[in-house]
């Protein structure tokens, strides 16, 4: 397994970037849910770089037996934990019910991939206490405050 970098080299401009690079760097679980056993979605992109980086990927699809040669769970509630970032590449019709998963586990951080919007979700996992991301890619993030220290 790889050692997770833990310096940023980016010059934050906004309070998201401060958000942002704190995920990142503190934790190492991440649920990603809808993750697609298709090596050409971006989910299944995305997971197979944050596994090369170290972090601990549980790939969350109930139509799948195993994703990049991991068990695959059908939903956040059966999920073995912990799960301290949930990654969502759900559409839009399944993000409330996965937040209120993520709550009900006890989750640190919802990111909600770039293309879905939801405002009532990412309110509900605020008030939670979640830390929340919207619109951003998580791998590009990661690279951007992580992958050049």
């Amino acid at each position: 397994m790889f050692k997770i970098q833990r310096r940023c080299s980016y010059k934050h401009q906004k309070p998201e970037d401060d958000v942002i690079c704190s995920i990142l760097r503190a934790y190492n679980h991440i649920a990603v849910v809808g993750l697609s056993e298709d090596p050409w979605q971006d989910s299944n992109y995305a997971a197979a770089y944050f596994m090369q980086q170290g972090y601990i990927v549980k790939p969350i699809n109930p139509h799948v037996p195993e994703v990049l040669g991991l068990s695959a769970y059908p939903d956040l509630l059966a999920t073995p934990g912990p799960v301290e970032t949930v990654q969502i590449f759900r559409q839009n019709d399944f993000v409330s019910e996965i937040v209120e998963q993520a709550v009900a586990i006890g989750a640190k951080a919802v990111w909600i991939e770039d293309g879905l919007d939801d405002g009532a979700s990412v309110a509900r996992a605020c008030n939670a206490g979640l830390r929340v991301v919207t619109h951003r890619c998580m791998m590009v993030e990661h690279d951007l405050h992580l992958g050049q220290a």
